[in-house]
């Protein structure tokens, strides 16, 4: 029997629970009947980011930044054209951390950009600096959990 796994919406926030053999079948939001994969970066605020982490049964992977970073601005396409090959194995979000900088504090953030991999509520990878598309794909491949 395939096991269902939570998955929050990008959109309203509503926790949607999904068939793992479905993920890549466009499943859509029961609260707002968005999709929950649109190949697109979900931009979250500390409240949300720590809803996703909390009930998020897929992993996500983190690009903190801020918006008077060069190389965080220069990463951006890259890391939305990640987003193109890596859900709806996971979700790919950004947490700028001028808008949220106490949670940059509790995570020791100390450079941007900074992509960090969750799963099951935990960090278990970290890179900090910018990476191309391809670099990004292979790094979140190499550290995601089997």
């Amino acid at each position: 029997m395939d096991t269902p796994l939570q998955v929050v919406c990008p959109h309203c926030d509503a926790i949607n629970r999904v068939p793992t053999a479905r993920l890549g079948d466009g499943p859509r939001c029961g609260g707002c009947r968005a999709a929950l994969f649109e190949a697109k970066l979900a931009a979250l605020s500390e409240a949300r980011f720590r809803r996703h982490l909390k009930h998020s049964g897929i992993p996500l992977l983190v690009d903190f930044w801020a918006s008077w970073c060069g190389p965080c601005r220069a990463m951006a396409p890259a890391f939305e054209a990640a987003a193109r090959t890596l859900e709806p194995r996971l979700r790919l979000v950004k947490v700028s951390t001028e808008e949220a900088p106490q949670l940059a504090a509790e995570l020791a953030i100390r450079s941007i950009p900074t992509l960090a991999l969750f799963a099951g509520g935990r960090e278990v990878a970290r890179q900090a600096g910018a990476l191309p598309a391809h670099g990004i794909v292979a790094w979140a491949g190499a550290h995601v959990p089997a």
